[in-house]
This record gives structure tokens, sequence and C-alpha cells, in this order.
């Protein structure tokens, strides 16, 4: 009996230009004799333009998430962050094909589908291990009511755009802070270059384990973004005084009310994410790349006829 290969597609079924490389994709995949999967609603939505896809099958129904062998995403950020949720409970990595606009996740864009797509079927991929954050709400008796995971971040920001809110925030068991906000970014170096980037946090190359905590608008005298060890435990608490409710965020995706007295707790998750990779490009050249950086009057190493020679500190 041969062993089936299962590669989940991952498209924004209501945009053109993602149904037509998912049909490309589907087709691909078929002619090499590995089987699509998609997931459920997707099928349904792809189903009512492309008409029956009598051999492209359904995660969770057809196909256990653990059966799938890898994740070929279409998409930007958004739809990666979605196909990396799909995954979660399995061990597939996720590719992501840029047919967006910055497409950071992204390891390719669309001009390379194809050559993409065939190398995962010849298997020609590195995977790569990404922090992912483990993410818990206890209720003012320490009980948790509720737990999730992210890979950029997870939020906590107030509910009503006129409230301030209150919070306290601990970092390993030990008080920091207490300040009015408007919330509180806690990101993993993957989602550096997402809203903590935004807020005015450090860009964290993958390769560095740590976390970024990076307060929005605080009203206080120490309030700056940190940057603490990825086995670091960060809380923050909803005080008692807050006039009003917060909220929790993960990926933009998920989302869990905080009353007063909440407490948020976020370290690494033991669990990574699996990202695979086509082209082992350095990290500068993505933030180049994707940022627009200038880099006019660049020299580079200096290199004469062939001989490197080094420069000197202060060069």
């Amino acid at each position: 009996m041969t062993h089936e290969r299962n590669i989940l597609v991952v498209a924004h079924a209501r945009r053109d230009d993602t149904v037509e490389a998912a049909q490309r994709v589907f087709e691909a995949l078929r002619v090499a004799g590995a089987r699509a999967v998609v997931p459920p609603d997707d099928r349904e939505e792809l189903i009512e333009v492309l008409g029956e896809l009598p051999d492209v099958l359904r995660l969770g129904i057809d196909v256990p998430v653990d059966a799938i062998e890898l994740a070929i995403v279409l998409g930007g950020d958004g739809t990666i962050l979605r196909a990396a949720e799909l995954v979660r409970d399995g061990t597939a990595p996720v590719l992501g094909i840029n047919m967006g606009h910055v497409g950071f996740l992204a390891e390719i864009e669309r001009d390379d589908m194809d050559d993409a797509v065939r190398r995962v079927i010849d298997r020609d991929y590195t995977v790569e291990e990404r922090l992912a954050l483990q993410v818990r709400v206890k209720d003012s008796a320490d009980s948790v009511i509720y737990e999730t995971w992210a890979l950029n971040e997870a939020t906590v920001e107030k509910a009503s755009r006129e409230r301030m809110l209150e919070v306290v925030m601990e970092i390993d068991g030990r008080p920091l802070s207490t300040f009015g906000c408007d919330g509180v970014v806690v990101s993993t170096p993957t989602g550096s270059t997402a809203y903590n980037f935004s807020a005015g946090g450090p860009v964290i190359w993958p390769t560095v384990e740590a976390i970024a905590v990076v307060p929005l608008s605080a009203h206080a005298l120490f309030a700056e973004p940190l940057v603490v060890g990825p086995e670091a435990s960060i809380a923050i608490e909803v005080l008692e005084r807050t006039n009003g409710t917060g909220i929790l965020w993960c990926d933009g995706r998920r989302s869990h009310d905080l009353p007063p007295g909440a407490r948020v707790v976020v370290r690494r998750s033991e669990r990574p994410v699996r990202l695979a990779r086509l082209h082992p490009a350095a990290f500068t050249d993505r933030l180049v790349r994707k940022f627009r950086l200038p880099v006019e009057g660049w020299r580079g190493p200096a290199a004469i006829t062939g001989t490197i020679t080094t420069r000197s500190a202060t060069s």
C-alpha cells in the first residue's frame, strides 16, 4: 500500500488571482500523484467559482490534520496566520506564497509559484522552527478561563476607545510597573515586524530567541519597549479600578474579553510553528526588500581582484 501525500492548500477564495493560483496548484499536485486538501469552507467557496472539485479533499473530514505533509498558502500574512492555525494540531510546515502586498511571512512571491510547487513535490525544502507564545487568561481566583497561542503577538487592549486601560505588568513573577494605557503588545521575533513594529517595538532577528513587550500609549515615566528572554513569563493584570473592560487579541484572529481583575499570562509555547524555507536568504535582505529600505551608497565587503581585504573598525 502506498503512502498518500496530502498537501493542504489555503487560499483566499474570494479573490480571482488566488482562485486561479489554487487551480494551478491543484492540477500540479494531481499530476504528481499528491492529494490536494482544503478547509471545508474554502472548498464550498471554490466550487462556486470553479465548479465541482472531486479530487480536492476536505481538511478534518476526509483527511485529518496530522496526515497533512505541508501547507501551501496563497495569500498575504493574514492567510498564512490562518494556515498556521489550521495545522496547529499537526506537524505540517507552512509555505507562504505572497499574493498580497508586504507578505512578510511569505517565503516567495507569486511569480515563483510554479517552481515552489515543484520543490514541494520533490520535498526540496528545509523547515525552520519559530518561537510561538502560549497565552492564558486567569480570573480573580487564579483559575484558567481561556487558553490559546500566538505566532506573531498577543495584545491586551482597551475595549472602549474613550476609556483607558489600567494595568500592572509583571515579569517572571515580580511586578514591574502600573500604568494607564491603550494596551500592551507581547511579540515573538516573527511578529516583531508586525504590530510590535508599528507600536515602536524593536525588530528582532528570527534567529534570536526573545520576547518583546511594548506598552501602547502608556501614561507612565517607565513604559519603554522591553526585550526579555525566551523563557520569561509576562503577566498583564487588568486592575479592578479600571473603568471599563479590556480584550485579548492573538494574531488578530482569536479574542477574549478581559473584565477587571483578569490576568493574562504569556510565555513561550512548548510547540513552535514550522515554516518551510526554499531559499536561505539573509533576514537583512528580507527587511530591505519588504520595507523598501534605501541602501544606495553601500560598498559591501572589500574585494580587490579576488583578494579579500579587511577594513579597520572605523572604516
